[in-house]
């Protein structure tokens, strides 16, 4: 037992309580590790004051502010030159000119009024009515007629069908009925090769 002791107590650096070279290496390791043994609270306190480092997130901050000033500025001067262009346009136009312009623009307005006058709300469901009633007819008229091509290829089979099955007084098979049948698929296949092929 007491050699198994002594040898955990060498693998975690205290033998009877004091430490050995091997926890002090370890230490120093880990100093070196995390990159010496730290700041004094003077230097700490310097290199949080000095501010002239260069920091990118200030610098793309300074750039937006002073690009949102120049477009502002731009907008002002814009806004100035149309102020002053209006107001040299109107001294030096004419008193009848200035009449007949109002008239025009009362004109287009009226214009615009009527060109926009939205139609009614019945009127808007009456489309909507016929449009839904012609659909429900073109999709009873397709139903109908599939439902006619179902009925008519019934007929065809239950024909087919009550020929393939007739016997003679003997009770043989009738085989004229199931010869043409076999010659009318091998003319239908033929033909469908030959439509294919094309």
């Amino acid at each position: 037992m007491k050699h198994r002791d002594s040898k955990d107590a060498k693998k975690f650096g205290k033998i009877n309580g004091s430490t050995s070279s091997m926890g002090n290496n370890r230490k120093k390791k880990n100093m070196q590790r995390l990159g010496g043994s730290g700041l004094s609270l003077e230097a700490f306190a310097n290199a949080k004051s000095m501010s002239n480092k260069y920091n990118p997130a200030f610098k793309k901050k300074q750039r937006e502010f002073y690009k949102n000033a120049k477009r502002v500025s731009k907008y002002k001067k814009s806004l100035k030159q149309q102020n002053q262009q209006n107001d040299n346009s109107l001294a030096i136009r004419p008193v009848e000119d200035q009449a007949q312009t109002r008239d025009v623009d009362e004109k287009n307005i009226k214009n615009k009024k009527k060109k926009k006058k939205k139609p009614s709300m019945e009127e808007l469901y009456m489309k909507k009515r016929e449009e839904i009633e012609q659909a429900r007819i073109q999709k009873e008229a397709i139903i109908q007629a599939k439902k006619e091509e179902r009925e008519k290829a019934e007929a065809e089979r239950k024909a087919t069908r009550a020929k393939m099955f007739k016997k003679t007084k003997y009770g043989q098979p009738v085989m004229k009925y199931r010869i043409e049948h076999l010659l009318q698929t091998i003319q239908s296949s033929s033909k469908n090769s030959v439509n294919s092929s094309n």
